[in-house]
Order: structure tokens, then C-alpha cells, then sequence
């Protein structure tokens, strides 16, 4: 499916991420090279840099809460550990997951409360990186899974800050966060708000045209129809066919005018071009080149899934 050509561009990567995403996924070496790779994942590029403003605690240095500033506090720092594939016995990164899950469910001030009607892009999002940090079996996971569930089964993935209307980046976070869980913890209720997501984003409204509630007047954000990385709460068609294909649902019709859409927007070179949009707000990451190899990846990844 994918030339030589393309798979050694994105093992010229500067960043480890990138080159052991593509060995892992694409199987483009042997065990030996994914390896060293792995090692080179602690010692260099973002992740030891983030990793390296995190104190005892779990939280990271720069927070004034652990959702800001957007996007370097824990949250955000924790979201985007993920995404470069971070060790998941790291126990740095575990332990930045399970102080999320404290100030967020058990501390006095706690977003659990204040939010369990709304956010489900935090909730999802949050539920996404303590899977990846490899906690599973614990009872506030299964609140946040609740969480999301109600969101889809009672509210319909209204959101306050849609106005009150259905939000499809909550939709497109909860599929991709409820994706990541192992299948033996996946209830007929977490099966019902997957569908209530897949029919939401694919049969009632459509992914290409974007035509999802907004309050009157407004539009779907711009990012929607960019191929973006990295986002942070907010979503477009790529995180959604990422999502699609973690979940094994790219086959769903309403998914194929967006695979089209992904399939058009390749260049000559065969290769995609990517948007940083918060890029002077969040860790470095390269420049417009690791941009493109990052959304590329991504791509090529959901292509190999079709």
C-alpha cells in the first residue's frame, strides 16, 4: 500500500515517536531495531523533555491548575504523552495519571461534580491516558466510563459549552477514549453509547460536510476539515477515523466519503501535510516536516485499517 520511499521518510524522523510508531505499526524492521528505538523514547526528544518539568507530586511545574495553562499543565502534558507513545510502565507517566485521577474524582474541588454533566472531552480524554498508563481494574475509571456513558445514553452528547447542544468533538473524544478499553470491560452500556457516537457522527450528520449542531449563527470549528496533531480537546475528521479504526468500524458507511476525503488530500510525494495549530502554547515538537510525518503516520495507519 505504501512505498519504500514513504515509509523511510518517516524513519528519517527526528523524533523518536515518530520512528517507532512506524516500526511498531507499519513493521517496517525487526524486533532488535524496534528496540532500540524504545530506549532512545526515555533518553531523547519530547517525552524526556516534558516528562522532565513533572515534580513529585505527578502534577507538572508550569500548572496554575492541572487544566492550565492550556496546553502545558498536567492534563495537557499527560494527553500529549500519550500520543508520542510513551512507556506505559513509565512510572513517571503512571503517576501522572493517577494524580489526574485524584484532583479530578477525590479532591474537594473536584470536576467530578462541577462537570459530570458536561466535558466529555476532558472525561475521555482523562479515561484515554490512565488506560494507556496501564491502570485498569479501578473504580475511578469505572465513574469516568459512567460518566461518558450518561453523557451519550441521557444527554446526547450535549455539552454547555455547545450551547447546551450535541457536541461532536465530546462524541469523537468519548470514541476514541472508549475504544482504548479492553474489550472484556466493554458493558452493553459502553456498546450502547458507542453507537449512540457512531450513529451521532456518521448517519445523523456527516463527517466531510461538517454539519453538526452550532448555535445559530455559528460554524464548525476550522481545525473539523485540517489534519491536524496534536489537538488537545478538540477534534477533526482524522481523530475520528483513528478512532473508527481502533474500534474496527471504518466500514461504516458513513465513514467512506471521509476515507475519500483522507485519500485526496495525500500529495504527489505521497505524503500528508499537517497543522500544528497550538504550537507556540504547547512542548516543542519540530518543525512543518515532523508536522507532516505525524499526520502522515496517522494517515497511513487508518489506510492500512480500510
Amino acid at each position: 500500500m505504501f512505498s519504500e520511499a514513504f515509509t523511510a521518510w518517516l524513519l528519517q524522523a527526528e523524533t523518536p515517536s515518530i520512528r517507532f510508531l512506524t516500526m511498531q505499526k507499519l513493521n517496517a524492521v525487526s524486533e532488535q531495531e524496534l528496540q532500540q528505538v524504545r530506549t532512545e523514547l526515555d533518553e531523547c526528544g519530547p517525552i524526556p523533555s516534558i516528562l522532565s518539568r513533572q515534580v513529585q507530586a505527578g502534577s507538572w511545574s508550569v500548572d496554575k491548575s492541572f487544566y492550565t495553562p492550556k496546553y502545558t499543565s498536567t492534563h495537557w502534558s499527560m494527553l500529549l504523552l500519550s500520543e508520542l507513545a510513551v512507556d506505559s510502565t513509565n512510572p513517571h507517566f503512571r503517576s501522572g495519571a493517577d494524580y489526574m485521577l485524584s484532583a479530578a474524582l477525590e479532591h474537594p474541588l473536584r470536576w467530578f461534580e462541577a462537570y459530570q454533566n458536561d466535558l466529555a472531552c476532558f472525561w475521555a480524554n482523562l479515561l484515554r491516558y490512565a488506560l494507556k498508563a496501564g491502570i485498569h481494574d479501578d473504580l475511578r475509571l469505572d465513574a469516568i466510563v459512567g460518566l461518558l456513558v450518561d453523557n451519550a445514553m441521557r444527554s446526547e452528547w450535549r455539552c454547555r459549552y455547545n450551547y447546551k447542544l450535541p457536541c461532536a468533538w465530546g462524541a469523537a473524544r468519548a470514541l476514541w477514549s472508549l475504544a482504548a478499553l479492553p474489550p472484556y470491560s466493554r458493558s452493553p452500556q459502553v456498546d450502547a453509547a458507542i453507537q449512540s457516537g457512531l450513529s451521532f457522527l456518521l448517519d445523523e450528520y456527516s463527517l466531510v460536510e461538517a454539519n453538526y449542531p452550532v448555535h445559530e449563527g455559528g460554524k464548525i470549528n476550522e481545525l473539523w476539515s485540517r489534519l491536524n496533531f496534536p489537538l488537545f480537546y478538540q477534534a477533526d475528521i482524522l481523530l475520528v477515523l483513528r478512532a473508527l479504526a481502533e474500534l474496527g468500524e471504518l466500514s461504516q458507511p458513513g465513514a467512506a466519503p471521509a476515507l475519500e476525503w483522507l485519500l485526496n488530500r495525500r500529495n504527489a510525494a505521497g505524503r500528508w501535510r499537517g497543522s500544528n495549530p497550538f504550537r507556540s502554547r504547547t512542548w516543542q515538537l519540530g518543525g512543518q516536516e515532523e508536522i507532516d510525518r505525524w499526520v502522515s503516520l496517522q494517515a497511513a495507519l487508518i489506510v492500512e485499517y480500510t
